[in-house]
């Protein structure tokens, strides 16, 4: 192991994880700030709700499209480096957007702010392997997604509360404020990278790292288990508020709404799952968070209301505990070029939860809650059969040494 890797406990430890908290809180917070508004951009611009509902998908959209060529660019120019651009280009393109004339003003700054955090996500997960020591690298990993769990329901809740005392334009602008805040807390605490070596350039060098990514034993399921459980986590929480908004429970908009309050849970199970995969390694702790996500699910058959939000409880805990073990794991076994190897990991990952989400609102159509549980639980058990799988993968070394 590296003498430059951190270590538990010591002030780089600590500034890592106060940046890389701010990080992933900004870079969700912005992304799905704009849900709640969707019905005041359809009154403002006359859109239909599926119209209005591009305000976010363009910008995942992006997101995914720009995951693997930041990754790549990364890998050229260095890690903070891009992770800082990324947090100052988003916020400033969620101000721009605060003060967008029309509607296809804003979709154009919306997919510009999602094609500009692509060089978040995917950096964070190689810098974080990079340069913490591995037995914390779980711990660190879980304290970022806890802090992008965090940024996705304050991005939420936040937005909706002060579209409804002011309007959705304060909303966005005031959301924009602090993301520029937070990057400027980013990069006055992120270290520099110490660990960091260039990867290839250009169009062949991204070919032959995608290679190696693909030719491994274990990336290529790492890689579908991302498709698979975020595709299942955004296709409950997207169709969820359907049944919720009908008999028999009738529940208001906002109540439905509050629901992502949940993803608090993720907070705590992101940083949990992670202590527990350093102490007793991945390959034991991912199947078991998975098995509690599936329990999950299956509980929210139930007519009862208790027992739905329970289920919900522990379908969050386990998506959240899935993804932080999965996600530190691609950076652990993840040869050079590494953040090309988280890059490949959140694009399958997003590319999930549009592929699994359209499908899901196609069974949601014809079959109700029923066949979306249904359809969510043979994606599950697939996802479940990969981690038993990967029990028995054989450990890699990894370009710094570390053993996957």
């Amino acid at each position: 192991m590296s003498s430059s890797v951190v270590t538990a406990g010591s002030p780089a430890f600590k500034r890592i994880n106060r940046a890389m908290l701010c990080g992933g809180f900004s870079a969700f917070a912005l992304l799905y700030s704009v849900q709640p508004l969707m019905p005041l951009l359809a009154h403002q611009f006359a859109l239909t709700p599926a119209q209005s509902s591009w305000s976010l998908s363009i910008a995942t959209l992006a997101l995914a499209v720009s995951l693997v060529i930041s990754g790549a660019l990364s890998d050229r120019i260095g890690r903070k480096k891009l992770m800082t651009f990324a947090l100052v280009a988003a916020a400033g393109f969620t101000v721009l957007t605060a003060l967008a004339q029309n509607y296809a003003q804003l979709l154009v700054l919306r997919a510009l702010l999602g094609f500009s955090l692509g060089g978040m996500p995917a950096v964070a997960m190689a810098y974080l392997s990079e340069e913490i020591e591995g037995p914390s690298l779980g711990l660190s990993m879980g304290l970022y997604i806890s802090g992008t769990a965090l940024g996705g329901m304050a991005g939420r809740v936040v937005a909706s509360v002060a579209s409804d005392h002011y309007s959705w334009r304060l909303a966005l602008g005031l959301m924009g404020a602090a993301g520029l805040y937070a990057a400027w807390e980013f990069a006055r605490s992120l270290p520099e990278s110490r660990n960091f070596r260039g990867g290839k350039p250009g169009l062949r060098g991204l070919l032959e790292g995608a290679r190696t990514h693909l030719r491994d034993d274990g990336m290529p399921w790492l890689f579908g288990l991302g498709f698979l459980v975020m595709g299942v986590f955004v296709s409950l929480y997207n169709y969820i508020g359907y049944r919720m908004l009908a008999a028999p429970f009738n529940m208001s908009q906002s109540a439905v709404g509050a629901l992502s309050v949940l993803y608090l849970i993720g907070m705590f199970s992101s940083v949990w799952a992670g202590r527990l995969a350093d102490r007793i390694g991945r390959r034991n702790v991912l199947w078991m968070v998975m098995t509690i996500m599936l329990a999950g699910l299956v509980l929210t058959l139930s007519s009862r209301l208790l027992l739905i939000l329970a289920g919900m409880s522990l379908f969050t805990f386990g998506f959240f505990g899935t993804h932080s073990v999965t996600s530190s794991w691609v950076g652990r076994r993840a040869r050079a070029p590494q953040a090309l190897a988280s890059a490949m990991y959140l694009f399958f990952y997003y590319i999930g939860s549009s592929v699994i989400g359209s499908v899901s609102g196609l069974v949601w159509s014809g079959a109700g809650w029923n066949g979306v549980v249904g359809l969510l639980a043979l994606a599950l058990g697939l996802a479940l059969a990969i981690a038993l799988r990967l029990r028995g993968l054989a450990p890699i070394e990894a370009v710094n040494l570390k053993v996957a």
